[in-house]
């Protein structure tokens, strides 16, 4: 298969607005996160659970984000596709958008073509993602963890 220009040049536009919309996405999350944690009157316990949840639910909404892509691009002429053991639905896109945003990456599916540059910045924006998460959680562990 031979690339266009055009189409690697919509391959990387498309990349780029899919990285936005999830910062965007995980921005918005913990800004409201961390109000909601400054507004509850629970136990510091509780409050944590939540903060994990809400992050959860945050980066699962941003795997389906990268999976839409990832089935559309599939579906479509000249954007690749998905080889493997995979059959074409979108809950096996949705399936191999988590192991790709994870970085667990099992192989058992594998993006041919210029799918391929989708599944390398989902991979390296879900790391930067999950970092982000984490040091999220352990300042809110800081802040509402009861000093011994």
């Amino acid at each position: 298969m031979e690339e266009s220009h055009g189409t690697l040049l919509n391959v990387t536009l498309l990349n780029a607005l899919l990285v936005c919309l999830v910062v965007v996405i995980h921005n918005e999350a913990l800004v409201r996160l961390s109000s909601l944690m400054g507004r509850m009157r629970q136990s510091h316990h509780f409050r944590l659970i939540v903060a994990v949840l809400g992050c959860l639910a945050a980066h699962t909404l941003q795997v389906w984000a990268f999976a839409g892509a990832f089935y559309l691009m599939h579906h479509a002429d000249g954007w690749g596709q998905l080889g493997g053991n995979f059959n074409g639905t979108l809950l096996d896109c949705a399936y191999f958008s988590f192991t790709t945003f994870t970085t667990l990456g099992y192989g058992d599916i594998e993006a041919i073509g210029l799918l391929r540059h989708l599944t390398g910045i989902e991979a390296l924006t879900g790391l930067l993602l999950i970092t982000w998460s984490a040091s999220f959680l352990y300042l809110e562990m800081q802040r509402y963890w009861p000093t011994r």
